[in-house]
């Protein structure tokens, strides 16, 4: 038999439950548009017991940013097991996933983060806090590609390569969210032909490349990701 008696969250718990429910409603909305009134609604407490966790706006915003951008970089982990086309296809699935859940906070993450009030009717931009953390996420993108290229001391044309493409993934998230006018599963296969495209380029003009791409293209099958690009490349040649 309950008592009804609800449990008291400790500091901590009660610190990552209003995040919580702060990314939610970033899902659904710009966290400019989102007031703590309502997040202190949502999590069922007072606007003051808010305060009480977090010294203000700002802190808050910026601790939920951070958790999305923790999840993001999570969304690029993939098992070195299998040929490459394989496991960047499942990567840009999880990462276009959580671009479709989380809109409107991932585009303030990208966008240098909500300009939010920190009292006295002042606004204070979140830029410095969130560019380091997208950058943080970035890095985290790029050191896993190279793990599973298997390259330790990337040469510059690689470093050129993966960096452009993350960029370049980035930037097409953002643009297909205004009205996600091409299929997500199209998209996500795109990236990955994205990635080829971008090192069969710098292969045509360094010999260290083209022996990376050799090599990657002589463990993807028949039916992979890259293995079908060159096909349908093949296929607009006169």
């Amino acid at each position: 038999m309950t008592t009804g008696v609800r449990r008291r969250m400790g500091v901590e718990e009660r610190r990552q439950q209003l995040i919580g429910v702060a990314l939610e409603l970033f899902s659904h909305r710009s966290p400019d548009d989102v007031s703590i009134d309502e997040i202190a609604a949502a999590a069922g407490i007072s606007r003051p017991l808010v305060y009480h966790y977090f010294p203000g706006k700002l802190s808050l915003y910026e601790a939920a940013l951070r958790r999305a951008a923790e999840e993001l970089a999570e969304r690029f982990v993939e098992p070195r097991e299998g040929p490459l086309g394989a496991r960047l296809l499942r990567v840009m699935g999880r990462f276009l996933s959580f671009v479709d859940d989380h809109g409107p906070g991932f585009s303030a993450l990208m966008r240098g983060g909500p300009a939010v009030s920190a009292g006295a009717g002042c606004a204070v931009g979140t830029a410095p806090t969130t560019n380091a953390l997208i950058d943080s996420v970035r890095q985290a993108a790029y050191d896993q590609i190279l793990a599973h290229l298997g390259v330790t001391e990337p040469p510059a044309r690689l470093e050129l390569v993966v960096r452009s493409w993350i960029s370049l993934a980035e930037t097409t998230a953002l643009l297909w969210l205004d009205g996600r006018r091409v299929p997500r599963a199209e998209l996500e296969l795109q990236l990955v032909h994205d990635f080829a495209a971008l090192t069969a380029v710098s292969a045509a003009y360094d010999e260290e490349m083209a022996a990376l791409l050799r090599a990657v293209l002589a463990d993807e099958p028949a039916d992979g990701p890259f293995a079908e690009l060159i096909g349908r490349l093949v296929a607009l040649a006169p």
